[in-house]
């Protein structure tokens, strides 16, 4: 992709350009009068959002992330689609699909009444794509930056037999440190615990994390909130068109295994993920369309709130 093209396309004056960042891949970069954010048009990824005056960024990522055709970058919130997790028919495909390591296309830019910005990102049915998945399809990613950050991803059927999908945001919350992290929202909630060989079990009370966590809850609510004392902040999750919801932190050893992790960043992230996963698989009929909506929205902690969270510690 050309940048001066796609400036010239999509550019928005004071308020959204693109630039080329590592591995030559395009980046949309946006700062308006709420908030700053970073897209890369490979993956179809968010990997940074800050609202202004929020002193770091809703998103974690890697210092150590491959930028490298066919590799997924780790952090900020990848796209798993049109499965989430292992190949389910054991084909040798890729785990999490297919979309978070292709070359998005650019579909459209706009300044939203209020002044939000909003960009729209897209694939389609290719040659490649059918040979790895073979179906008709449209993607796009609605991304808009304001207060908070809102993704919408909506898979259009444009086929003629029904296809069935998983899918998820996979994203990656920075936090201040993990053993200060608190989920809220899952008390009571049942889950597919993957670390302990996919038993099921049931939340009791909120979930911390204290080592390694690799979890589907499932009937999950369409609101939930991360308590993080660290950076004196609170993370509110609010989701529609997901009855699944993904907790997962790799703790120690694994982190030191992989090689686009640093040894300890498994203290600096969380990932809360929206998600149609397990059971929660998704049906979409020839001509019909589905969305997945998630909206990320930063809030401070009152001081009388403050004091009794960390009371919990």
């Amino acid at each position: 992709m050309n940048i001066e093209q796609l400036n010239a396309d999509h550019g928005i004056p004071d308020q959204l350009k693109f630039v080329e960042g590592e591995g030559g891949f395009p980046l949309v970069k946006i700062d308006n009068a709420k908030a700053g954010a970073l897209l890369s048009v490979y993956g179809g990824q968010v990997l940074s959002f800050q609202p202004a005056n929020e002193p770091h960024s809703l998103t974690f990522l890697s210092e150590a992330a491959y930028y490298q055709a066919g590799k997924a970058i780790k952090g900020g919130v990848p796209i798993c689609w049109p499965w989430f997790g292992p190949d389910p028919e054991r084909l040798g495909r890729p785990a999490h699909g297919f979309v978070r390591n292709r070359l998005w296309n650019v579909i459209r830019t706009e300044v939203k009444a209020g002044g939000d910005t909003k960009v729209v990102l897209g694939l389609t049915d290719t040659a490649e794509a059918k040979a790895i998945w073979p179906h008709s399809f449209v993607l796009a990613l609605e991304i808009t930056v304001g207060d908070s950050l809102n993704l919408e991803l909506v898979t259009r059927n444009t086929g003629k037999e029904a296809f069935a999908i998983t899918q998820a945001f996979h994203t990656y919350f920075k936090v201040g440190h993990i053993g200060q992290v608190v989920v809220l929202g899952l008390e009571d909630t049942g889950y597919v615990d993957k670390v302990d060989n996919g038993a099921h079990k049931r939340q009791t009370g909120a979930v911390t994390i204290n080592a390694e966590v690799d979890r589907i809850y499932r009937d999950a609510p369409n609101e939930l909130v991360i308590d993080d004392t660290a950076f004196d902040r609170r993370i509110r999750i609010a989701s529609r068109g997901s009855k699944t919801a993904v907790v997962w932190n790799p703790w120690a050893k694994i982190s030191a295994e992989m090689g686009d992790l640093e040894d300890d960043d498994y203290e600096r992230f969380l990932c809360v993920e929206t998600a149609n996963a397990d059971a929660d698989v998704v049906e979409v009929g020839p001509g019909s369309e589905f969305r997945l909506m998630a909206n990320y929205r930063i809030e401070r902690y009152l001081p009388d709130v403050l004091e009794r969270i960390k009371g919990l510690f």
